[in-house]
């Protein structure tokens, strides 16, 4: 049977749509390998957010073009995702060996354009092997209306403890630096009943947590849902969800402050099942910058709805994202970041040096900042973060923690490793067989500023 090898770049989305594609291989008959030097299809997952992953995805598919193009002459190269979507016809250039680029609305075509491109050649190569096996290359970023609905099947997992579940795609906020409303499109919502069955699925295979994506999670269905009893078309998703016997717990991600209102702060006084944690991006906290970089909320506000989750939530943890060296930030400005990662206390906070994107209006705004200086300001931040975030860790140890197991750690299949309700990750003993998929209770008995290690008690 052909083999087919994906690596994926950027998000959680990106990873929920490659297993979609994987799935679709797998039921065309192909294997699914962890090896790309054995594989008959080479795709590559494309991220548009910053300009390294896109430089990590062209340097990943042209060392591997490198690497197999005397072996294995007959391997189909494909690129998908954000970044495909973005440059399209270029890449064909930028990569000369390239066969397939496919963008994020058209996932659900990437085996068919593969494997009919796949098997022509092997059949030239049987016919004649002296044949240049170069042969008509297919790019398709089009548009295409119910694209969302196409991101619905799963892998068959042993063990599958917790998977991701697709609930609407695009976004129509326009933020100044973010490419991401070109190369996702506008939003689009898939229907409650066919997320809640997917979700039902899942529990009948024993899967327990859930994650719903979205590029603006909690602005799911607003232009296509009615409210009902003055509740959001998310919070109506979120109490289905809540229902489905099985699931045991629900995570979202990302939301926005613009979409957070107080019927989904109450959900979380109502729905036991939702996680203790949110992610939710701050981006500065400079109004002035937040201004220029089109985020319609003052930095009070999202201070206010912090406090709020947290007066609905005692013990809930909050992560969020952070952008320093913005065009025209000040010392001031970044000052004023600062401070509210200060006073918010954040659990944890993925800090971005500003990074020029195509067609975005910060890509020509005036006052851009030396790489030194956006440098310099993500140390000094990053410093910040990592100091309450090891404060935080270490103040949990000597408490009992309830876990989510989820199998073998990453870094040590010796030990296990799981999440807390706060998404805290944690490292045990354990017997994998038996408790992956479980629930169980841990004393953390140390802390390495960023990982937590226990003991399991009561098993």
């Amino acid at each position: 049977m052909p083999k087919v090898y994906v690596k994926t770049y950027g998000c959680q989305m990106n990873e929920r749509d490659s297993e979609q594609v994987a799935r679709m291989f797998t039921e065309g008959g192909y294997v699914v390998t962890s090896d790309e030097y054995d594989a008959d299809v080479i795709l590559v997952n494309t991220c548009s957010v910053r300009d390294q992953a896109e430089q990590k995805a062209l340097g990943k598919m042209g060392m591997t073009m490198s690497n197999l193009r005397e072996k294995r002459p007959h391997v189909v190269y494909g690129f998908m995702g954000c970044m495909a979507q973005s440059r399209g016809d270029e890449l064909f250039q930028t990569i000369p060996r390239l066969d397939v680029v496919v963008g994020t609305q058209k996932y659900h075509k990437v085996f068919e354009y593969v494997d009919t491109i796949l098997r022509r050649r092997l059949e030239a190569r049987m016919d004649d092997p002296s044949l240049s096996l170069q042969g008509a290359s297919v790019c398709d970023i089009a548009d295409e209306e119910g694209s969302q609905n196409t991101i619905r099947d799963h892998l068959p997992k042993a063990k599958n403890a917790a998977a991701f579940v697709s609930i609407m795609q695009g976004c129509n906020m326009r933020c100044s630096f973010c490419i991401v409303p070109d190369t996702r499109g506008k939003e689009r919502g898939r229907p409650i009943a066919e997320i809640v069955e997917e979700v039902r699925n899942l529990a009948a295979q024993g899967v327990k947590e859930i994650t719903l994506l979205g590029q603006i999670v909690n602005l799911y269905g607003r232009t296509e849902f009615p409210k009902v009893d003055g509740k959001s078309p998310f919070v109506q998703l979120l109490e289905a969800v809540h229902e489905v016997e099985g699931i045991e717990r629900i995570r979202f991600t990302s939301p926005h402050p613009i979409g957070y209102r107080d019927d989904l702060v109450a959900a979380f006084t109502y729905l036991p099942k939702l996680a203790s944690h949110i992610h939710f991006p701050m981006q500065s906290g400079s109004d002035r910058i937040l201004k220029l970089m089109r985020r319609p909320y003052k930095n009070e506000k999202f201070i206010e709805i912090c406090e709020k989750m947290k007066a609905a939530r005692p013990g809930l943890a909050i992560t969020t994202d952070i952008i320093v060296g913005f065009p025209g930030e000040t010392e001031e400005d970044f000052q004023a970041t600062v401070d509210t990662v200060e006073r918010l206390q954040f659990d944890n906070a993925f800090v971005f040096r500003y990074s020029k994107r195509r067609n975005t209006p910060a890509a020509e705004m005036d006052g851009q900042l030396s790489e030194e200086d956006k440098g310099d300001r993500n140390k000094r931040l990053l410093a910040v973060v990592d100091r309450i975030c090891k404060e935080k860790h270490e103040a949990l140890v000597g408490t009992i923690q309830q876990v989510f197991c989820e199998g073998p750690s990453k870094n040590n299949a010796a030990k296990l490793s799981g999440r807390t309700f706060q998404n805290k990750i944690v490292i045990f003993d354990g017997n994998a067989e038996r408790l992956t998929g479980e629930m169980v209770d841990v004393k953390i008995h140390a802390s390495t500023g960023f990982t937590l290690y226990g003991d399991v008690v009561g098993v």
